[in-house]
């Protein structure tokens, strides 16, 4: 199947109310697990490509992305997560990455319009849509619901005329990694800014999030979730349960492999992904 983009695969989430997984993965065994609980349930998948350490790879990682994405008999987009700079979304371009999310967030507002509408300009040629955030989706240890960067919903709508960008990144309460106490969604912000911008909205930070916030929050317009703590947690949980003198290389990629595609089938399940 030819590899899918995110405006191939998130329109129809947003219209029928049904969300699709972007799962991270930093090995090959991880990404089978995912792709192998698309497969059974014969329903799209993301799969995300970490802009930090396993940057340096990315030329090693990418053909396997790529091959994998065309063996699959279901649609599968290869996306950057968290792209820092220009030069990284060029790279992962070259790559053969379907799609981009450029992440300035923690610039002022005016120079994260800059970057993203340069990144646009650069992808729209190339008929590759574009994430970016607005508000500041930060870390889980540092998670702190009273003095948090929320999206504005105003000016996520401004923002979105502004770049063309196809997927808006929004801070509404969540965090990514393990949250320091209870995640805390907050509602009102999230609707409005559902009311305001039409494109698909995405959740970071999705592990630990509970069942019913994230029916919630699917029901309301977020129709990408971003998942990879809660996948990397059930591999390890596995891994412990080996005996020690069972355990070598082999049945550790198959616990690994095993558990990623449980956890991902439970998101698929719960985020009500639907086949396209």
């Amino acid at each position: 199947m030819a590899i899918a983009t995110l405006d191939d695969v998130l329109p129809p989430g947003r219209a029928q109310k049904y969300a699709v997984g972007a799962y991270d993965f930093m090995s090959p065994t991880m990404m089978l697990g995912i792709i192998d609980a698309a497969e059974e349930t014969r329903t799209p998948v993301i799969l995300q490509f970490p802009d930090g350490a396993c940057m340096e790879d990315l030329e090693i990682f990418a053909p396997a992305m790529v091959a994998a994405a065309k063996k699959a008999s279901v649609p599968v987009v290869i996306h950057l997560d968290h792209g820092k700079s220009i030069e990284a979304c060029k790279r992962c371009l070259d790559a053969g990455f379907s799609s981009i999310m450029i992440d300035s967030s923690t610039q002022p507002y005016d120079e994260n319009v800059r970057i993203t509408k340069e990144v646009v300009a650069l992808c729209k040629p190339l008929g590759i849509p574009v994430e970016a955030e607005l508000g500041h989706v930060g870390q889980g240890k540092d998670y702190d619901p009273d003095n948090y960067q929320y999206t504005d919903p105003k000016e996520a709508a401004a923002f979105v005329e502004a770049t063309g960008i196809s997927a808006l990144a929004v801070a509404i309460g969540n965090a990514h990694g393990v949250y320091r106490g209870k995640p805390r969604i907050n509602y009102p912000v999230l609707e409005e800014t559902a009311k305001l911008v039409s494109i698909p909205l995405v959740l970071h930070g999705g592990s630990g999030i509970s069942d019913e916030d994230f029916k919630k929050i699917i029901k309301m317009g977020v129709s990408k979730i971003n998942i990879f703590t809660e996948l990397a947690q059930e591999a390890g949980a596995r891994l412990k349960a080996i005996e020690n003198e069972k355990l070598d290389v082999f049945s550790a990629t198959e616990a690994i492999r095993a558990g990623f595609k449980a956890r991902t089938l439970q998101k698929i399940r719960l985020f009500e992904t639907k086949s396209i």
